[in-house]
């Protein structure tokens, strides 16, 4: 996985509440297992018209596609388990969610493929979708070392909380498995000491 360490970047907001892991990769799109390729059908049914066509009335589809932050509304991440939600998301160009609850399932998901998510109290999180309605070209930069939260002109400054072991993760760019490799010696250590 890629580093986190900040991020500047202007928001895509999505302000729909209870957002589901099908709208956000419709099942019938879950036919690989590689990570790659499911960003093109990431809010397939949004984003496209029953004609196939566009719909340009579709945030993604009329918002600039270098938007690296994705501003979702409660509940994000909600139904299934299917990971590749996370995958659809991190393959399209996001590499933020915010929301002001997000699913277990999908959370651990997300931080577990390099796609950093938090969330903020919800009165913040409508002062930011009416912000960006009247400046949408304004800037904002995550800093995951001082876990900060804040837009370029001053006005929004906030701490957000994610763990220990997932801020380490996105930091260095290790998966799980890359993590354990990286504390071998301690676990060696620890089997030596105890006998196990």
């Amino acid at each position: 996985m890629e580093k986190f360490e900040k991020l500047k970047s202007t928001i895509t907001p999505l302000n729909i509440e209870n957002i589901d892991t099908d709208q956000i990769i419709p099942a019938r799109f879950l036919k690989a297992v590689s990570r790659d390729g499911f960003g093109e059908n990431l809010f397939r049914d949004w984003r496209y018209r029953s004609d196939g066509n566009l719909n340009n009335d579709f945030i993604l589809n009329s918002n600039p596609k270098n938007s690296k932050i994705l501003l979702a509304g409660r509940n994000f991440g909600c139904g299934s388990s299917r990971e590749h939600a996370a995958w659809a998301i991190h393959d399209y160009g996001f590499r933020v969610v915010i929301s002001s609850f997000f699913a277990d399932i999908f959370k651990n998901n997300a931080l577990n493929n390099g796609l950093l998510v938090f969330e903020l109290d919800e009165n913040l999180i409508q002062k930011i979708f009416k912000k960006i309605s009247n400046e949408s070209n304004i800037e904002f930069e995550i800093d995951l070392n001082e876990q900060k939260f804040y837009s370029l002109d001053g006005s929004i400054d906030e701490k957000f909380q994610i763990n220990d072991y997932n801020k380490t993760c996105l930091l260095k760019g290790y998966d799980n498995v890359d993590y354990l490799l990286s504390i071998k010696e301690k676990i060696l250590k620890f089997e030596n000491e105890t006998g196990r």
